[in-house]
């Protein structure tokens, strides 16, 4: 009984010490460079694994939306990235890869800076890839199957007017993906890495609970 008691005044206070405005929803839209590193950067590779590789930096848009109940809450997104292939390290001149993929996972506000929301996040990716090679004029590309990920990131929310947010933040999402090559229908699938860093600016609307 007493340690019943011990932890619901602690519960208690942990609530009163929580802020009102700490409990609120968002919706918010964002978009910036996405730098690709390791393999999805890299050329040099022989077979298969050539055809993801030799990536520059490109640009993409996401969504977000999550609740916040106190300090800790949930998220889900959604992204749309497209990035160009660097001739010196690309299979096939003019190639483009697109990805797109929804993530959802958890994310924690740093009681740090008063005027300021700083804020860590950690979650799962469920990706897809598609490259075409030798520009638009070109038939041949693929798609991968929807596979999982994780990302990890940080930012920081800016409030002002009340109810909206400037948002700065930096991410590194870390992707496989498997294929087959175009035109085979039996066979091995090949699994390849597609790993990036994002740095957006987002805007968000809030709302208290």
């Amino acid at each position: 009984m007493k340690n019943a008691a011990l932890i619901a005044a602690t519960a208690g206070l942990v609530s009163l010490a929580t802020p009102a405005e700490a409990q609120f929803v968002y919706f918010g839209l964002r978009g910036g460079a996405a730098v690709p590193t390791g393999a999805f950067a890299e050329g040099g590779t022989t077979g298969e694994n050539q055809l993801v590789e030799g990536a520059k930096t490109g640009f993409g848009y996401g969504l977000d939306a999550g609740i916040n109940l106190g300090p800790l809450g949930i998220y889900a997104g959604f992204d749309k990235m497209r990035f160009e292939c660097a001739e010196a390290a690309c299979s096939a001149p003019d190639s483009k890869f697109k990805m797109q993929g929804v993530s959802a996972g958890v994310r924690l506000i740093l009681p740090l800076i008063p005027m300021m929301k700083p804020w860590v996040k950690a979650g799962v990716t469920f990706s897809e890839l598609e490259t075409q090679f030798g520009g638009a004029s070109s038939t041949p590309q693929f798609s991968s199957e929807r596979t999982p990920g994780y990302e990890v990131g940080a930012g920081v929310d800016i409030p002002f007017l009340g109810f909206f947010s400037i948002t700065p933040q930096v991410r590194y999402v870390g992707q496989k993906f498997d294929y087959k090559l175009p035109g085979v229908t039996s066979g091995d699938t090949t699994t390849d890495k597609a790993n990036y860093y994002t740095f957006d600016l987002g805007l968000r609307i809030r709302s208290p609970i």
